[in-house]
């Protein structure tokens, strides 16, 4: 991918309707100015100048107010018809010296032609040009080749200059590793589509390398940029014509898509992740809507690559325009304390005595109705509310907690599931620790459930939340392990205090031997890292059992108990004694719990 054989970034519509509109009306202006100080002595050639000259004037308003409307391809007929207005009016002017001042416009032509196009267009161009000026002064008194050769050097000397310019700004707004614009590049674009682009779709997309890091650390830096080298090359090969392909930043890519809908646009970026050969991209794909500006479109696209990759990565994510109704629900409900926290028991397998509860947000929409956790936390992430919503939702789970707690007099630990946009908002640790002062709820009795997807692509503002919290007695659970990209070799290096497994993983435990056996190695893994284990998902006595004779301390799921609202549990108190509560770093290997009861 050339960038010599691109025209500069610099010229955009808008800028090229601007640049040409503003040196036809001084071209014409020129000529006019000419013209009316010069005697002639035939008035018909004063007539059609001036003819020559209005119409350059006209043309460049007309330029100035519709020019960024115009395809580029046009700009060759716009210039085109520059070249010939000179060519034309240079033999009539009545002396040398008329004819001189008024080929001194081709300079303006030049200009223009290095400007808006590659070179190989702008150097025909300029041919053209040079020729149409050595015919228009070739039979002038007084001018030799010597003169017309001056004049084809300083435009030549003035075009070559304002080229190098023009294409050194322009690198600064391309990625010097793949040849595509970078991220200043492609919000010149968006700027610019945005504003052309009011009556027509458009949207957006961002595209992340799965497991970027990994590449880098097996084959160094020198394997991570010919893998973007080549996912370059291979997109920018599939894209539609009047797309923009960006590197957005490391293993980032930006996609602009005029005239394409979201559903449109959810097909390109398909085809695109099917031209990328050896490695997985998740995406995320919004349509603009109105009122919405630039940043706002970026955003949202953002917000569904973040719901790809929290789905287990290697797949596309469009943001829903109708998730703005939505989002405006939402944010009344939060405020009105509607998304209340339901509670799921977290039980003790050996002797099915309550530990604990999950808390999960629930929404019943006054129209809708129940509105699942899986629409309305992605509305949440992209409207801006997630700060809000899990605030709201963590500050009604620990009253709910607390009252139960004191309707029992037992501990009981409570589970609540945080955002990976909450964790990089910045203050989520503070946010925490201030709801547990203001409900009452003991922070050692707190855990915060994040996957292990969040932890594998965040931030360190993220991961240094989570040891704070963990540094004041908040207890981490990584969220759903066994999914995805699950490794055994990254437990001694996530900031946890927890595991829970996914309920796919639980779900094959009592069929297949080969998942048992991994059970079996997790559990001793993570009790000699001092990891407590939770099995989510049991759904059958047999599966209970299992977990009872491999020594899982903990589990979760329907055998157990259905997610409901606080109150249903506070009548039901646990009959027996209490299970011990210890924090994970005194636990031992499965082998030295509690024998089965069962």
């Amino acid at each position: 991918m050339l960038r010599s054989a691109a025209a500069p970034t610099l010229a955009t519509p808008r800028v090229m309707g601007l640049t040409a509109g503003t040196f036809f009306v001084a071209g014409g202006a020129a000529a006019l100015a000419v013209i009316l100080a010069a005697h002639f002595p035939d008035g018909r050639d004063r007539l059609v100048l001036l003819a020559l000259a209005g119409t350059a004037v006209l043309t460049g308003a007309g330029l100035l107010v519709a020019g960024w409307r115009l395809p580029r391809p046009a700009y060759h007929g716009v210039l085109l018809l520059g070249t010939v207005l000179i060519t034309l009016a240079v033999p009539l002017c009545p002396t040398t010296a008329t004819a001189l001042a008024i080929s001194t416009v081709y300079v303006l032509v030049a200009v223009d032609v290095v400007f808006f196009f590659p070179w190989q267009h702008g150097a025909a161009h300029l041919a053209v040009l040079f020729a149409a000026g050595a015919w228009a002064l070739h039979e002038r008194e007084g001018v030799s080749a010597g003169v017309v050769a001056a004049l084809v050097v300083v435009c030549l000397v003035v075009a070559t200059a304002i080229a190098l310019l023009v294409r050194i700004a322009s690198d600064a707004s391309h990625d010097g590793l793949t040849g595509l614009l970078n991220r200043r590049g492609f919000d010149v674009a968006l700027d610019a589509a945005v504003a052309a682009g009011r009556t027509a779709p458009l949207s957006a997309a961002l595209l992340d390398v799965d497991h970027f890091k990994t590449v880098n650390d097996g084959g160094g830096h020198g394997a991570g940029d010919a893998l973007l080298q080549r996912i370059a090359d291979q997109c920018a090969a599939a894209l539609p014509p009047g797309a923009v392909l960006a590197r957005y930043g490391g293993d980032e890519f930006a996609l602009l898509l005029p005239g394409h809908d979201g559903r449109a646009a959810l097909a390109v970026v398909e085809r695109l992740r099917a031209q990328a050969h050896g490695a997985g991209l998740s995406a995320g794909v919004a349509q603009l809507s109105g009122g919405e500006s630039g940043a706002d479109l970026v955003r949202r696209a953002d917000t569904a690559l973040y719901a790809a990759k929290a789905g287990g990565r290697g797949r596309s994510r469009l943001d829903d325009l109708d998730s703005v109704e939505l989002a405006r629900d939402l944010a009344l409900a939060v405020a009105d304390g509607q998304v209340r926290a339901w509670f799921q028991p977290v039980v003790s397998p050996t002797s099915g005595g309550l530990v604990g509860v999950e808390a999960l947000a629930r929404w019943t929409h006054p129209v809708r109705g129940a509105v699942p956790p899986l629409e309305f936390v992605p509305v949440a992430e992209s409207a801006g509310l997630i700060a809000d919503l899990g605030r709201a939702v963590m500050a009604d789970a620990c009253r709910s907690a607390r009252a139960l707690r004191d309707a029992w007099g037992r501990d009981l630990l409570l589970t609540v599931n945080v955002s990976g946009r909450e964790l990089t908002a910045g203050g989520y640790a503070d946010s925490v620790l201030e709801v547990c002062r203001s409900t009452g709820w003991p922070v050692d009795l707190l855990v915060v459930e994040v996957t292990e997807s969040l932890l594998d692509g965040s931030s360190g503002a993220a991961l240094q939340a989570l040891e704070e919290l963990r540094g004041h007695g908040v207890g981490v659970a990584i969220d759903d392990f066994g999914t995805g990209y699950s490794s055994f070799s990254r437990l001694d290096t996530l900031p946890a205090d927890y595991l829970k497994l996914d309920s796919g993983f639980i779900a094959e435990i009592t069929t297949s031997p080969r998942r048992a056996g991994m059970l079996t190695a997790l559990l001793s893994l993570a009790g000699s890292l001092g990891l407590q284990v939770v099995a989510e998902g049991v759904e059958t006595e047999e599966q209970a059992e299992l977990l009872v004779a491999l020594g899982c301390p903990l589990a979760q799921g329907w055998l157990f108990g259905r997610p409901v609202p606080p109150a249903d549990l506070a009548g039901a108190r646990p009959a027996g004694p209490a299970p011990a509560l210890l924090p994970p770093h005194e636990l031992g290997t499965p082998h030295e719990l509690s024998p089965p009861v069962r």
